[in-house]
């Protein structure tokens, strides 16, 4: 249930779950608003942590391993760009002496350098952080110091006049009538209003209950048994069960549900001496069925709605929730029927079934996985990005893949961006959930020849940000990685025009499909992506789509990689040197 983030020593995310890219990307965007999701396979924890504040963390665990404590964790609260708190639990993946960097060419010798490693402590090789967002938490706490304060600094006044009012009766217990039923009156009216403060604190003190039970996934036998101990313990009734269906899972307050039995139990066992009762669970479609059965008396309708109404007590226990409270919160419904056949009354608690938490992908194209895959520990084992990448083979660089729709083929013209789609390429694998897809308003009519091919009309842009919105955003998704494209000096040709207008340079290197296919297959005819995907396989989905054939172009490029080494390009500075010479790259837009 809790968000997990799993780091290299550099930082680099290795592993997310989707609690964790819940709780740091920000809430769905309304149609003109962008939304990016900076949680991604190898990208930079201090793009959503602040540097200073994680290397503080750190710094705090490798000082406990240096001293040898046993509790290396250390915890910590950011503020994410949505403006949400999050707790922090850091715990260390320490590095393993193998690891370390070899010393044996040191001139003092290989066996000290051996021995030195091995009395020195362990150091940092990554890190686990478990994240909570506790936001609600927060603010539900101020609430309650607000609403003590109130408490007690609103009924200092009303006690002192009360007790002022009483010291004064016992001191002069022989004072006039007049004067002795002004000093009641007063007692009379601050113990009122007194108490009018404390139901008004009480209420609100519900009202903040109501919002913050956490629901858990749980199976019904295990509520089941938790009722029948509670009820047996509190109240001595006896508790059975006749039929439990151990497969069904629901979605519930544990501790409400329980209390919510108890009450019924302890109403009836004082209202109507029940001294047995029995629970029943069922499934009837994507409904728990719970029932709390007893051999008599029947109820009348207006006898559970009072008791739906009333504020539960049971078995020493008070609260200041209703039995509809309980039910309101958990999204279950509660009736009252009678068993016709063996003439039974009973109390049927409706209980939506839990769904297993699925992953809330960003592409709408699917190449038929049946679960989206967020891991890659090879990813321990990279080296980090630096400028100098020329020398780093290609299978292990981080790309990303771009494609663009526009108005139509002039920039110089002014036609402009219409859709943006983009995908990782992290370890040398093509991370299909963590996609980049906007729509642009262009502010200009779309040309009917551009409009027949991509198929985005006016109405599908109206309302959409504009592209000085949209391409900060675009950058911060790309940073870091080089940059693939289908006929790529058409997208970077449109990108550039924008830098004036809107301020975003993209400086990072470039590799083109169109012109690696080249290299790769000079005799070949065609060079379209339609083509280069039959020759090597891939499957064409989506085409003419932005987010659609940057996913192809992926697809594309990763089958090129192995080719291009059997060429003896191996580095991304072969790829550009190969492609700088192929006839493409003379064309311009």
């Amino acid at each position: 249930t809790e968000g997990v983030l799993v780091c290299n020593a550099d930082g680099r995310i290795l592993l997310y779950n989707e609690r964790a890219r819940q709780a740091l990307c920000a809430p769905e965007p309304s149609r003109n608003e962008i939304s990016v999701a900076l949680v991604g396979l190898g990208r930079s924890i201090f793009s959503i942590v602040d540097r200073s504040l994680l290397s503080h963390a750190l710094e705090s665990v490798q000082a406990r391993l240096e001293k040898n404590e046993p509790d290396l964790n250390a915890q910590f609260v950011f503020t994410t760009r949505a403006g949400q708190l999050i707790r922090v639990r850091l715990a260390p993946v320490l590095a393993s002496p193998e690891s370390a960097a070899p010393e044996s060419a040191r001139p003092d010798g290989s066996a000290r350098a051996v021995e030195s490693r091995a009395s020195a402590p362990p150091a940092v090789g990554g890190f686990v952080m478990t994240l909570e967002n506790v936001t609600h938490t927060f603010e539900l706490d101020s609430l309650r110091d607000m609403l003590l304060q109130s408490l007690t600094e609103g009924s200092r006044a009303a006690l002192a006049n009360i007790r002022a009012a009483v010291e004064t009766l016992t001191d002069y217990p022989d004072c006039e009538p007049v004067h002795r039923d002004r000093f009641l009156r007063v007692i009379r009216e601050e113990a009122r209003g007194l108490s009018a403060k404390l139901d008004q604190t009480s209420s609100e003190y519900a009202d903040s209950l109501k919002t913050r039970w956490p629901l858990e996934e749980m199976l019904g036998i295990d509520a089941v048994a938790a009722a029948r101990r509670r009820i047996e313990s509190r109240l001595g009734l006896r508790t059975l069960s006749e039929v439990l269906d151990d497969s069904i899972w629901i979605k519930a307050d544990s501790y409400m549900l329980v209390q919510s039995f108890a009450y019924l139990a302890g109403r009836l066992k004082e209202g109507y001496q029940v001294r047995e009762v029995c629970f029943n669970l069922t499934r009837h479609a994507r409904i728990a069925e719970l029932d709390l059965v007893w051999s008599e008396p029947v109820l009348s309708q207006g006898v559970l709605y009072d008791w739906e109404t009333d504020t539960m007590r049971a078995g020493g226990e008070d609260s200041p929730l209703t039995l509809r409270d309980v039910t309101d919160r958990m999204g279950a419904e509660i009736v009252y029927m009678v068993d016709k056949v063996r003439q039974r009354p009973f109390i049927r608690f409706l209980l939506p079934m839990a769904k297993p938490a699925r992953a809330t992908p960003n592409a709408p194209v699917r190449f038929g996985e049946s679960r989206p895959e967020f891991y890659d520990f090879d990813l321990f084992h990279q080296a980090s990005q630096t400028p100098e990448l020329d020398q780093i083979p290609l299978a292990e660089l981080a790309y990303t893949v771009i494609d663009t729709e526009t108005t139509g083929l002039d920039p110089s013209a002014g036609d402009e961006i219409i859709a943006i789609g983009a995908v990782r390429i992290v370890n040398n694998r093509l991370l299909r959930y963590e996609t980049y897809e906007q729509l642009i308003d262009p502010k200009r009519p779309i040309a009917s020849l551009a409009q027949t091919v991509h198929g985005i009309t006016h109405e599908m842009l109206r309302g959409q940000p504009a592209i000085d919105q949209v391409l900060p955003q675009f950058r911060e998704y790309c940073e870091e990685t080089v940059l693939v494209g289908h006929n790529a000096a058409f997208d970077m040709r449109f990108l550039q025009m924008k830098e004036a207008q809107t301020g975003v340079c993209f400086t990072q290197p470039v590799l083109d499909t169109l012109l690696l296919s080249q290299v790769l297959h000079p005799n070949q005819e065609s060079h379209a992506l339609e083509a280069i995907a039959e020759r090597l396989g891939v499957t064409v989905v989506a085409r003419h789509t932005a987010l659609g054939d940057a996913l192809v172009t992926g697809e594309v490029f990763l089958r090129m990689i192995p080719l291009l080494a059997a060429h003896g390009i191996r580095t991304l500075q072969d790829a550009r040197e190969a492609t700088a010479k192929a006839l493409y790259a003379k064309v311009e837009y």
